[in-house]
């Protein structure tokens, strides 16, 4: 009131008033003015508050954005995470070879857990690597002991298998990781057969050695992890091979089984000794998925902007 009246009083006599801001353009303008003002103040606590819980509501919703933010980010992060566990362990249509050996050692470790004891130790001793078998049937109990697991379903080899064959054959492929396993347990049986073969020839093991009961996928598992662990950096390389080799190292120290303790010795060397040989073929196989995800991109049509 005082500005209105100061210039009131000091314009001339006879002077035309200036029109009086009472219409809706100049209250417009005057808004215009106060919301430019308005624009740089900070928001207040009470906007987060109104705005719906969906999101944002528009543009300068700035205080439920970073409210709502972090709980996308963790559900992205979870979803991440599980798909990451997933991988793992075997599926039908990533690891074929895998998720199908697995099946099969899941039913002949309920056989052998729920089946009469005569049949099972029949079904076992018929399917024993041992001397005898090797020089007679040696195709046969060289695939039929592969077939089943000692100490069940619960032992941890059957653990290493599947996490060591799944992440081979997500590098490999179903066939060369199949052929890492059986260069493991063909080659570690064979050899250790052979030394109790030469003990018994020269008296230095009783002549019921050549029978004794050898069966299980622990040769090839142990292949499994010295190759593996070639394709794998360094930081998870070396405590892989360093604690399966100390579980190694007490079985034999424990010398409760020493031929198969140094079979998986000896299954382990021959994993790390094909290095150079799992390392190119994981690098062809990464070069076949680029390859193809090039193609696939090349040969998609390009998208229709229709308007």
């Amino acid at each position: 009131m005082e500005r209105t009246a100061t210039a009131d009083a000091a314009a001339p006599p006879g002077a035309p008033l200036p029109p009086a801001d009472t219409g809706p353009a100049s209250a417009g303008s005057a808004l215009t003015d106060v919301s430019d003002l308005l624009d740089g103040m900070p928001q207040q606590r009470g906007a987060a508050t109104d705005a719906p819980p969906g999101g944002p509501s528009g543009p300068d919703d700035g205080v439920t954005w970073a409210v709502a933010a972090p709980r996308l980010s963790s559900a992205a992060f979870l979803r991440s995470a599980a798909a990451r566990a997933a991988r793992l362990l075997p599926a039908p249509g990533g690891t074929p070879f895998t998720f199908g050996y697995a099946g099969v050692l899941a039913g002949t470790s309920l056989i052998a857990l729920y089946a009469p004891e005569g049949p099972v130790d029949a079904l076992l001793q018929g399917s024993s690597t041992d001397v005898a078998h090797l020089v007679h049937t040696p195709l046969l109990v060289l695939t039929s002991s592969a077939l089943w697991v000692a100490g069940g379903i619960a032992s941890p080899y059957m653990v290493l298998f599947l996490l060591v064959l799944t992440a081979l054959e997500r590098r490999l492929g179903g066939l060369r990781a199949a052929g890492v396993f059986l260069f493991g347990h063909v080659t570690a049986t064979l050899a250790t057969e052979a030394t109790v073969g030469v003990a018994v020839l020269a008296g230095r093991l009783p002549d019921t050695s050549l029978h004794r009961l050898d069966y299980g996928i622990s040769f090839g598992v142990a292949a499994g992890v010295g190759a593996l662990s070639g394709l794998l950096p360094p930081w998870l390389r070396w405590p892989l091979l360093g604690g399966f080799l100390t579980l190694v190292l007490q079985d034999l120290l424990a010398y409760t089984d020493p031929m198969t303790s140094w079979g998986h010795l000896l299954s382990v060397a021959l994993g790390t000794a094909i290095w150079p040989l799992v390392r190119r073929w994981h690098r062809e196989r990464r070069e076949q998925r680029e390859r193809r995800a090039c193609g696939a991109g090349i040969e998609r049509p390009a998208p229709v902007v229709v308007g």
